[in-house]
């Protein structure tokens, strides 16, 4: 699995505007989550300080949600700093279990991988970040990728500039007025306009081919995947060896086969 070799920062992922009475709103519930989401590679263990700052609640409501979430057993403490239990994977894994993308695509990107000899991905746009739902069984005994559940920043690989590039110039810039453009490789360092210029390609071409921006070794290759009605729902991509498969090359026996899985995967999705 290929991951980030720096850490991320607390998700700047909005939640979906959803019409709802005042009256039903659990604001207890939204901290709640919000304290989970506190929680990664670089504060894996916080004190009820460290939570507080990084999530706006005050300190003692903050200490009430984390001995909450440890007497449920999504979190634990030495009674200094709290951590995550592996309780919490429940959480994650309910969607990748019962989500029905996910089931829909799996015998088609298998199918992919068979005929392309290369692991095969389905991710989706969480915010301004991507996150993998369905990969491939790999057809070699050793792969590269993304493993179902794996988050990365969305300017990083070829997959999110295939979703950003379906979405409209308003909602694209504001998009990009949010978005951090960290670095996680100083030879590909993207700004905001230099990533919208590839956006802009990706949606001229209808792909995307990212090189280098999260390993310098690697390079992706991705299309957005579509519905029936036209409305992108994930992207369909591959994590390729730069040193195998130069973009000439991609361009020329993989992308042909991966535009003909997006397009059957259409009727279906």
């Amino acid at each position: 699995m290929v991951s980030p070799n720096a850490s991320a920062l607390v998700s700047t992922t909005k939640t979906k505007e959803f019409p709802i009475d005042p009256a039903d709103l659990i604001t207890g519930v939204g901290r709640a989550l919000s304290v989970i989401e506190a929680f990664n590679d670089e504060y894996g263990r916080m004190t009820v300080t460290q939570v507080s700052e990084r999530t706006g609640i005050p300190r003692t409501a903050a200490r009430r949600y984390l001995l909450n979430l440890c007497h449920f057993g999504y979190a634990d403490t030495d009674n200094k700093f709290f951590w995550l239990s592996p309780r919490i994977l429940r959480l994650g894994q309910g969607y990748l279990d019962g989500a029905r993308l996910p089931r829909l695509v799996q015998p088609f990107i298998q199918r992919l991988a068979m005929s392309s000899g290369e692991t095969v991905n389905v991710s989706v746009l969480d915010g301004h970040e991507l996150v993998y739902v369905a990969r491939s069984n790999s057809p070699r005994v050793v792969s590269i990728g993304f493993y179902a559940g794996a988050r990365v920043p969305a300017h990083l690989v070829g997959a999110g500039p295939a979703i950003l590039s379906t979405l409209s110039d308003t909602v694209l810039k504001k998009w990009l007025s949010e978005h951090e453009f960290s670095t996680f490789n100083t030879s590909a360092v993207l700004t905001s306009k230099k990533f919208e210029k590839v956006v802009i390609n990706a949606r001229k071409t209808n792909y995307c081919i990212s090189v280098g921006n999260l390993d310098q070794g690697l390079t992706g290759v991705a299309v957005p995947l579509r519905d029936r009605h036209g409305e992108c729902k994930a992207a369909l991509s591959m994590t390729l060896q730069s040193s195998m498969w130069t973009e000439e090359k991609i361009t020329e026996k993989l992308l042909p086969l991966i535009i003909e899985t997006a397009q059957v995967l259409r009727s279906v999705i």
